[in-house]
């Protein structure tokens, strides 16, 4: 047998040269078919049991183990859609590119030892991560069947996590989307009071988001801010009819966002009595906050003690993102998971269409998995 952490130090070429290929093949939301036919490629090839699904392009890849539990990582595939140098396209700036290939890797490392692990490692490649949607069509599809113990991975802003280090748990926060309409009365703009503008009801919401306070304590942190707003008007001489808004809400717990939406619709009532518009609303692309389970984080932080050393942790990463990786633990709340925060060397921040990092971390980033997903095989 080879020892798969001896085996990954002889493919640091090889871990980087998959990343690039990924990043080259950066594809959106629920589009991720060359991204997905790369893996499958490699998973075949190294021999591991995959399983592809009708209506997505996610995976679920295993390496069997002598009992029936299952052990799983999980890796995001897609890319975001935004303008880099005046181009608008698929762009891998939140690291996704660089889950996958660690994910995959970690795989092929096991899959090339020989060993059996006493418990079966599955390995989750998941689409749709951007838009909040993929892991809950993972779970639908079964990914989580049989499974005990899950964890994840996500590239740290340096000033996070500093490169060389990492962290156990990312402690996400929620997240939302309130998309919504409201509808006036047009008119001239000569006689406005003929009409009712839509523009001044939304400026109205406006300014009551602004006024939303919660008395939480300093490091509970929460934002409601309207993104985007227009209306079709073509000519600006019209009292606007109708205009469409964004309204993006974020807070560090679940119960805080439950508050925040309560107080939202109040607003909207207000302001629908205040103008005479008529406002209908929907909650899009809505991830919860992370959970914490003290026996995944226990296992992830004995991980990166073995491969950086108990200087290198960094206890806790707090992020004020979200994450769709908690529905996973949502919706399952028998399923003991962390998300590992890796340092890397990231700048100027995720999301950013410059983004860029170290990529010698992906090594490292991959011999943390795969101790995590060994250790925990052993429990």
């Amino acid at each position: 047998m080879i020892n798969p952490i001896k085996f990954i130090d002889k493919q640091r070429d090889c871990i980087i040269k998959t990343y690039h290929d990924l990043h080259s093949l950066a594809e959106p939301s629920w589009k991720e078919k060359k991204t997905s036919d790369y893996l499958l490629k490699s998973l075949k090839e190294a021999g591991l049991k995959v399983k592809t699904f009708q209506g997505h392009y996610g995976i679920v890849a295993e390496i069997p183990g002598r009992l029936s539990r299952v052990v799983a990582l999980r890796a995001d595939m897609d890319a975001l859609l935004q303008e880099v140098e005046g181009e608008l396209k698929p762009n891998h700036s939140c690291g996704h590119d660089a889950h996958s290939a660690m994910v995959l890797h970690t795989a092929l490392a096991i899959s090339q030892s020989g060993i059996q692990p006493k418990h079966t490692l599955r390995f989750i490649f998941q689409p749709a991560e951007e838009k909040g949607e993929g892991a809950l069509k993972m779970i639908e599809d079964g990914a989580l069947d049989e499974v005990t113990y899950l964890f994840g991975l996500h590239l740290r802003p340096d000033k996070e996590v500093p490169y060389g280090k990492a962290s156990p748990v990312i402690i996400h926060g929620a997240a939302e989307t309130i998309r919504g309409t409201i509808k006036g009365i047009q008119a001239h703009a000569s006689r406005p009071e003929e009409g009712i503008n839509a523009i001044e009801a939304a400026a109205l919401l406006v300014q009551k988001l602004q006024q939303i306070y919660l008395d939480l304590p300093c490091e509970t942190s929460y934002s409601i801010k309207m993104t985007q707003l227009q209306t079709e008007n073509k000519a600006s001489n019209v009292i606007p009819e109708t205009a469409s808004f964004s309204i993006d809400v974020r807070a560090q717990t679940n119960e805080v966002m439950n508050k925040l939406n309560d107080y939202a619709n109040e607003i909207f009532e207000q302001t629908k009595q205040q103008t005479g518009v008529a406002i209908s609303s929907c909650i899009k692309e809505f991830v919860p906050a992370a959970a914490t389970y003290e026996n995944a984080i226990k296992i992830t932080k004995n991980a990166i003690s073995r491969v950086l050393g108990k200087e290198n942790i960094i206890p806790v990463c707090v992020s004020h993102g979200g994450e769709d990786f908690h529905f996973y633990t949502a919706k399952n709340q028998e399923v003991s998971a962390t998300m590992i925060g890796l340092g890397c060397g990231l700048k100027p921040g995720l999301h950013h269409p410059q983004m860029e990092f170290n990529l010698e971390a992906l090594q490292y980033g991959t011999k943390i998995l795969t101790q995590t997903i060994l250790l925990a095989s052993e429990e």
